[in-house]
């Protein structure tokens, strides 16, 4: 994990970005608060290639699954566009540090099952590989019981149960704290409203992706959920009717993070590498030519 020496004014696991141009402030003062600058991408993408090979990787031997490329392909994506990993808080800009994927696993497959939340940071020199061993022991350990509550976790679960005259001024001064970065350590770890991007594998319920709005509590700019990949017809590009493998995408982002080219360029990237699955082996701070992307 990052850790480079902090400057006044940056932020605990962020650094501040102080040169910012006179419209990005301007919107910022417009719109101070995160779920009033919610914007929603969704987006079907090609994943033809990907499934081909995920399924060899499998016959490989290899215990990877389409959530792990996915959550691989996510965070090359991020070291590629690093205006993604950006957030906003008292109206100033901050770049995490490190890039952190987040997800909530349940402990059974059941309606009234707990949940849990994962936090997956993916270092520079992590790949599918790597990644999916880190998504697979955290899942795992969780439903066989082999972790305990922690962090934000078990505050949740002890808050939650305490009556309104209580928990409401309480939970008022946890989000003071948090607008101020002053937040305690252990209500940060854990919890994934301080990651990069909190994703929702929807396909694995057999549902399409969804709009989910994105909050302004904590430092996460972004949500994607991925619904299922189904068979589809389409038109390529000379004309003719083909079966390709599809999968909905639906993202929202903070719109005052970058502008809307920025966010475009950026799904592009991400079907580029689905398009181009080999370099999920790669490290995932290695740089993709972003001239090849039309």
């Amino acid at each position: 994990m990052n850790k480079e020496k902090r400057r006044f004014g940056d932020r605990k696991g962020a650094k501040r970005i102080r040169k910012i141009d006179g419209l990005s402030q301007i919107l910022i003062d417009l719109k101070p608060r995160r779920c009033d600058s919610d914007v929603y991408i969704n987006q079907k993408v090609d994943v033809t290639k990907l499934v081909e090979y995920v399924e060899n990787k499998k016959k490989d031997g290899m215990g990877v699954s389409y959530f792990h490329a996915f959550v691989t392909a996510i965070g090359k994506t991020f070291y590629n566009r690093p205006k993604l990993n950006r957030f906003i808080t008292n109206r100033h800009i901050f770049e995490h540090n490190d890039v952190v994927i987040s997800f909530v696993a349940k402990v059974n497959f059941d309606d009234k099952s707990e949940e849990m939340m994962i936090m997956i940071p993916i270092d520079p020199k992590d790949n599918l590989e790597s990644i999916s061993k880190k998504v697979k022991t955290k899942v795992d350990n969780i439903r066989k019981k082999k972790v305990k509550k922690e962090g934000a976790n078990d505050a949740i679960d002890t808050l939650g149960k305490l009556p309104n005259i209580l928990r409401i001024p309480i939970v008022g001064i946890f989000k003071w704290c948090d607008k101020k970065g002053i937040l305690p350590a252990s209500l940060v770890h854990d919890n994934l409203y301080y990651s990069s991007m909190i994703v929702s594998n929807l396909g694995s319920i057999k549902c399409g992706a969804i709009y989910h709005n994105i909050t302004n509590f904590g430092t996460c700019s972004s949500l994607a959920t991925m619904g299922e990949i189904k068979s589809e017809e389409i038109i390529n590009d000379n004309n003719k009717k083909e079966i390709r493998k599809i999968c909905e995408f639906g993202v929202n982002f903070d719109e005052r993070i970058a502008d809307g080219y920025y966010f475009a360029k950026s799904v592009k990237l991400l079907q580029y590498i689905f398009d181009h699955p080999e370099t999920l082996e790669e490290p995932a701070n290695k740089k993709i030519n972003m001239d090849e992307i039309r």
